[in-house]
Order: C-alpha cells, then structure tokens, then sequence
C-alpha cells in the first residue's frame, strides 16, 4: 500500500502520513520476503512440534546427530545462468550501464543424488554396513529425507519398514530445516552457475571434485547449523528462518 493510498484512506494529506510513517514509526518500505509457502496455523504448529521432539532428543542423547544420515537430490545443469549479485560489476558514475543478454538453462541436466551424515558419508546402506557398523550392529543410524513425493512413495516406506530403518520425521515445506537445502546444494550450484560445461560429463566431474573439497569441518558446521535452526523454528512458533537462505525453487 503506497503513501497516495494510505492518505486516501484516512483523509490526511499524503505529506502528514509520510512524516508520521518515517519520522514518528521510523517504518520503511520493503519487498517481500521470497518463501516456499505462506504457512497455514497447523503447518507452523507441525514444524514447531517436530523441532520441539528433535530437540528434546537431541537433549536426552547428545550423540543422536552422529547417528543422523541425511539425504536429498537436485537437477544439475550443463549451463546454469549466474546469479543477479554474481553478475554485477563495478563501474564509474562516468561508464556505462553493462548491458547482459538473457541467458537461459541448459535444457541438458542429470539429477544429482547425495547422502550424507555428520562424518561425510557418501552412500547409504552398504556404507553404513562398512564405516558404521557400530550403527549397523544394533541398528542405531537414522534416516533423515524430506516430504517429497519420491520420498512419501508406499513402497519407500514399505522398503524402510522391511529393512527397520528408522526415519527423523521432517516437517512439510521446510527447506530452511534441511541440511542440503540451506548448505549443500546451493555451496555446489553457487559453484557451477555462469559456467558453460561441454558436457554432462564435464559436470558431473566438476560436481564431484566440489563434493570431494567439502571438509569435515564443513559438515560438522552444517550440522551445528541444523541444530540452531530448530531452536530458532521452534522459539518462532514454526515461522521461516528470516534473514537465512531459503530453496524456493
């Protein structure tokens, strides 16, 4: 609602509502926040609940992120546009504006799929059955994916029921809780755009040797980020993460 509109409202002149608007409640105007969802009352309730019950388990045992495997996938393209802030230059007030042509997706792409935990596992059950078999031996590790249908599928959960895998229950439409939504994904896309690769395969190779530069220190600062963001969700009353990164594509 611009100042013309509020004046017209309350039938005040629009110099009146400007002074009482920034001079007495010192408000400014701002775009909108950019998030997944405008979230119902339930669905801020349920993500609320659901960091609630991970942090009182996280209390009872504070080695339960250890035992955390997480897992996602996202669409990787041969050409990715940059970023508006990763295309902008410096200029003089003398030069002139750079102008960019439009720039558009590669319609070429692979699907990147990654499972990872607080000690940089990169597959999952054989994996756990080899590096982890303290985990395996009593069946200890924990499953943590999203919402998405993929995910949701009956014969996912039959499979995971069959095996007696245990699963963190993840919140719907809550990218600022996911590990890959707010740390890996875009570290590697963020990488990637503005680069035109020959080939999927030149992607792939470039996609693996940003994953293999990832440190343990890296993880475990994900991790520690997990774990903060649910205290902030849950203190929030369920609401978005403001001023944090959010997937929203």
């Amino acid at each position: 609602m611009s100042i013309r509109m509020i004046a017209e409202a309350v039938n005040a002149d629009k110099e009146t509502v400007r002074k009482i608007l920034h001079e007495e409640l010192h408000m400014t105007k701002v775009c909108g926040k950019l998030v997944p969802k405008n979230l119902t009352p339930d669905q801020k309730f349920l993500r609320q609940q659901v960091c609630s019950d991970f942090l009182k388990k996280l209390k009872e045992d504070s080695g339960l992120m250890k035992n955390i495997i997480t897992c996602d996938e996202t669409w990787i393209f041969q050409y990715d546009v940059k970023t508006r802030r990763q295309s902008m230059h410096w200029k003089t007030p003398e030069s002139p504006r750079i102008k960019k042509a439009r720039m558009f997706k590669s319609k070429f792409k692979a699907m990147l799929i990654v499972f990872f935990d607080i000690n940089v596992l990169a597959t999952l059950r054989e994996r756990v059955r080899k590096k982890r078999p303290e985990l395996w031996k009593n069946n200890s590790w924990i499953l943590h994916q999203d919402n998405a249908p993929a995910h949701n599928a009956l014969s996912v959960k039959q499979y995971l029921a069959g095996k007696h895998t245990p699963v963190l229950e993840h919140a719907p439409y809550s990218p600022d809780l996911a590990p890959w939504d707010f740390f890996l994904f875009p570290k590697i896309k963020s990488a990637l755009k503005g680069t035109r690769f020959e080939s999927m395969e030149a992607v792939k190779q470039k996609t693996a040797e940003l994953l293999k530069a990832l440190t343990k220190e890296d993880f475990q600062h994900c991790f520690d980020q997990w774990n903060k963001r649910m205290e902030r969700c849950a203190v929030r009353g369920g609401e978005y993460i403001e001023g944090e990164h959010l997937n929203v594509e």
